[in-house]
């Protein structure tokens, strides 16, 4: 390929980067490898092969397009290149299953259709497709008549990842009716795959739009499902609260229900991590000792985070020496929230000198400590420090995930500085790393604050074809903007293809279309849009014996 090589001698005169700029022979070369593909895959079946041409032919295109978001901006970065991947015969398999599950009409369509592909579809296959739903975005319901075709094979049976992923599909659209009616029709099968991991997925689910009432509720209703409803259940329950309600809500219902249960090494870990209260943590941390459970480096690394998020250095430091007396040796994890804690109190270079310390321990940075040193130098606006660091993860082998480039975009947009935003995105979608929600929610206010429609735009057409991001969350911000701007064509098809997915928008964006269609008199678009609503009807139902009424909208953390 025609490279190019690019160097910043102003800011950053030792770092450089690479691209691969569209070119008739990176065309060629990619078109090449479509028709080799079908050369050694005579013996797959018809179907497949066109939905293998298709793809690599859409990966073609995106090839081509990737200059879209190269701007002049002068960020040091990292190399830019992409490497091709390469497609084995299950890839394909997966690839031809998923897109049957998407694009079906029905579920006597679906059915149809997997059986003509003649494709055994064993777990590690469906294993592997439902993950595929799961990142993609794709229809719940959907997905669930295929999770129940499969399940109705004589003698087969799902594993326990297939089970945990399928509710945690149906769970984020809040398919909670559905949830319950596959766990039933588990337990009548095998009620070994309903799992503690089972009970966090449902619960954390549950809790993220529930009460905690209703969460409390649901975890005793799966007493009547598990094999052995035991600490490790109680453990899941606590550890769902933590992360979907507050550390205080854990400890409340620790309190009331501990006597059921006999609290172990596990429980006193959740009910430590987390507390922005020194003091609440070093309570649990007593009782634990009078219990009898000895700590082991995770409860140590607990204590030492929340001691560095209070900015209480020197008892982290304690924590440390004592963990050394015990002869358990500090990890990445240790050294990771002492370099968060030295952020907070203003020494970011010292935090960097930490990393050199690490390796002289025989401990060795990851991204996630890397990321609290770029996050360092983002809050203390250095971003030529923090550019560096982006470089040097690189030359290490470790490329930068979804955090890495949050941290810059977070700064970007404190600063309103579209132009880097922008570039940022499209580096990082040209190295292959898929932005989260957080990055989505960044990127798209900030388009919305300028007005930039066809950025918007670009960034929701990536999620849809991708499957990245929070469809609901993103969908508010861009109907909103679409409205806001007359642009009504724009608003009713990102409306649509959110429908197609499976994911309903929400009611306020609804209106808002609704009026601007009332006053175009477009009242057959208006029926169209009202009928694709209907479809979701209520989608929470409350566990026996609950009140809808306690389930809510929930608030988003950003």
């Amino acid at each position: 390929m025609n490279l190019k090589m690019l160097s910043f001698n102003k800011n950053f005169p030792s770092v450089k980067f690479y691209f691969s700029p569209p070119s008739s022979a990176s065309a060629s070369a990619a078109k090449a490898s479509v028709f080799a593909l079908v050369k050694s895959e005579k013996k797959t079946t018809g179907m497949m092969m066109m939905m293998m041409i298709k793809k690599n032919l859409k990966s073609l295109s995106f090839e081509l397009q990737k200059s879209r978001y190269v701007s002049s901006s002068k960020i040091p970065f990292l190399s830019l290149h992409t490497n091709p991947q390469n497609h084995n015969n299950k890839d394909i398999q997966v690839d031809a299953i998923y897109n049957i599950i998407s694009n079906s009409t029905s579920s006597q369509n679906l059915k149809q259709s997997l059986k003509s592909t003649g494709v055994f579809l064993s777990n590690d296959l469906i294993d592997k497709v439902l993950k595929r739903v799961r990142f993609s975005h794709g229809n719940p319901l959907q997905a669930l008549d295929f999770f129940n075709f499969t399940a109705d094979r004589r003698g087969f049976y799902h594993s326990s990842y297939s089970l945990d992923t399928m509710l945690y599909i149906l769970g984020r659209s809040r398919k909670f009716d559905h949830i319950w009616d596959v766990l039933i029709d588990i337990k009548r099968k095998d009620r070994n795959l309903i799992t503690p991991r089972t009970l966090q997925v449902v619960l954390g689910r549950v809790a993220k739009v529930c009460s905690v009432r209703m969460t409390v509720e649901s975890f005793w209703k799966f007493k009547r499902l598990v094999p052995v409803f035991d600490t490790s259940c109680f453990n899941a329950l606590l550890r769902t609260l933590c992360q979907e309600k507050s550390m205080s809500d854990a400890r409340n219902v620790y309190h009331h229900l501990k006597k059921g249960f006999r609290p172990n090494l596990q429980t006193f870990n959740i009910l430590l991590s987390g507390w922005k209260s020194s003091e609440e943590a070093e309570l649990f941390y007593e009782e634990m000792k009078e219990l009898g459970v000895k700590p082991d480096i995770v409860t140590y690394n607990s204590l030492i985070d929340v001691f560095c998020k209070g900015r209480e250095l020197e008892k982290a430091y304690g924590v440390v020496a004592r963990m050394r007396e015990e002869d358990i040796l500090p990890d990445v994890i240790t050294y990771t929230s002492i370099i968060g804690g030295l952020g907070l109190v203003g020494q970011p270079d010292k935090a960097r000198d930490m990393l050199k310390e690490m390796k002289e321990h025989g401990c060795y940075p990851d991204v996630a400590a890397y990321n609290a040193v770029i996050r360092n130098y983002c809050i203390a606006k250095r971003l030529d420090a923090a550019y560096s660091l982006m470089a040097e993860m690189e030359s290490k082998g470790m490329s930068p995930n979804a955090t890495s480039y949050n941290l810059f975009f977070r700064v970007f947009s404190w600063s309103n500085d579209l132009r880097n935003s922008w570039d940022f995105y499209g580096r990082m979608m040209d190295a292959g790393c898929l932005p989260n929600t957080q990055s989505c929610m960044f990127l798209i206010k900030l388009f919305k604050r300028h007005e930039k429609v066809e950025m918007a735009l670009q960034l929701w057409n990536d999620m849809v074809e991708k499957g990245f991001g929070s469809y609901i969350l993103v969908s508010d911000v861009l109907l909103g903007m679409l409205c806001d701007m007359g642009k009504l064509v724009e608003a009713e098809k990102c409306f649509l293809q959110m429908v197609e997915k499976g994911h309903k928008p929400s009611n306020v964006s609804f209106r808002r279309i609704k009026v601007l269609m009332e006053l175009a008199n477009k009242h057959d678009a208006i029926r169209n849009l009202s009928e694709k609503m209907a479809i979701f009807g209520s989608s929470i139902r409350a566990p026996e014996g609950m009140d809808e009424k306690e389930c809510s909208d929930p608030v988003p953390s950003l």
